[in-house]
């Protein structure tokens, strides 16, 4: 996989991964902020409106005066208010949407309708408001005492719909997901444009000038940087100076070593070999080593002349004598060709040792001549 494609799903996971925890710590913010609010919200609309009640309490526990019904109504017609529920300090329903539960008790009105949590017993008893979500429902059960002179004269009790606080949050959530997105591009995009510059397009440029490098020239043509590039640059080129070292010196030594072994044969062969005679030693791809006459022909890169450049006529006869020789190892074999002009009579033999250079000595014998090896 690129490296840029790399670092593509490393930043997009991330990325996921802190908007998922932004998610949910912005989610329980926003689900507090705006839930308190709605607490706040309704707890003072009846604080605001409290005096009336309380005065129509003092007053009267048994009926319900004017000012207490517009604003019992007022409060029931807020579309927040799903079920709103009056009561006296006797626990007598003062109000009531069914008008059939009013002047019931608290007792026989919660056998008939149910009552989700305990926040009115609670308001009660510690005379301060109590607000407790309805279980599986979308609800607040608010519960507020009207007190006068530290008596609880009656109590308010309002179930509060939270779709309102919902539909905030999920706008809010919305707009939070497309901040989020949008910050991850700001932040993307001028760090994918630096990843390119200063990380792939080095990397992409090393690469080729490694590509360039060749044993003809162990040179790594690449800009100095001051960066890990850089320094994985000047590396390469070390190295390269250590390789062009040993190949230098293991060119010298092959040169001393062929040079030795030329001066070997040469030995060897003098010793051996009639003057008439005309011999030739090659390696195992047929490049000639050492001859004990004067040759002319192409000379390769390498400074060696193949064998097919030195044989001159019936160069067939000659190859396959050597194919033979290569098959018998260290055994003489024998043929009559033609060799620069003169009838010959040929000796090959392919010399091999386990762990050592492949030889192969080739002897032409002039048929006039009398003295073979």
């Amino acid at each position: 996989m690129r490296l840029s494609a790399k670092w593509g799903m490393w930043f997009l996971g991330i990325g996921v991964y802190v908007m998922f925890l932004g998610g949910i710590f912005y989610y329980n913010l926003f689900k507090w902020n705006f839930d308190e609010r709605l607490k706040l919200d309704v707890l003072d609309l009846v604080r605001v409106h409290a005096s009336k009640l309380i005065t129509g309490l003092s007053r009267n526990q048994a009926a319900i005066s004017m000012d207490e019904f517009d604003t019992i109504t007022q409060f029931a017609k807020d579309e927040r208010v799903a079920s709103l529920l009056y009561l006296n300090k006797y626990g007598e329903v003062r109000w009531f949407k069914d008008p059939a539960q009013i002047t019931k008790n608290f007792d026989q009105f919660s056998k008939e309708i149910t009552i989700p949590t305990d926040a009115i017993e609670q308001c009660w008893l510690s005379k301060t408001p109590m607000i407790r979500a309805v279980p599986g429902v979308p609800l607040y059960d608010i519960a507020i005492p009207l007190a006068a002179r530290g008596e609880v004269m009656g109590v308010l009790n309002m179930q509060v719909s939270r779709e309102g606080v919902v539909k905030h949050i999920n706008t809010a959530m919305r707009k939070y997901v497309v901040g989020a997105v949008g910050v991850l591009l700001l932040m993307g995009i001028p760090l994918y444009f630096f990843l390119h510059h200063f990380v792939l397009n080095p990397l992409l440029a090393l690469r080729d000038a490694v590509e360039a490098v060749s044993l003809k020239s162990l040179e790594l043509k690449f800009p100095a940087r001051r960066d890990e590039i850089g320094d994985l640059a000047n590396s390469l080129v070390n190295f390269l100076g250590k390789v062009s070292r040993e190949l230098t010196s293991t060119m010298v030594k092959e040169k001393q070593r062929g040079q030795a072994e030329a001066r070997w044969w040469k030995t060897i062969l003098s010793a051996v070999v009639a003057k008439n005679h005309q011999a030739i030693v090659v390696d195992e791809d047929n490049s000639v080593l050492y001859t004990n006459f004067q040759v002319t022909g192409t000379v390769a890169a390498d400074g060696k002349m193949h064998l097919l450049d030195v044989i001159d006529t019936q160069q067939q006869d000659v190859l396959r004598l050597v194919g033979l020789a290569l098959d018998r190892p260290n055994q003489v074999v024998e043929a009559d060709t033609m060799f620069r002009s003169q009838s010959c009579h040929v000796r090959a033999v392919h010399l091999e040792e386990e762990g050592e250079l492949r030889r192969t000595l080739i002897i032409f014998e002039p048929k006039t001549a009398g003295l073979r090896v």
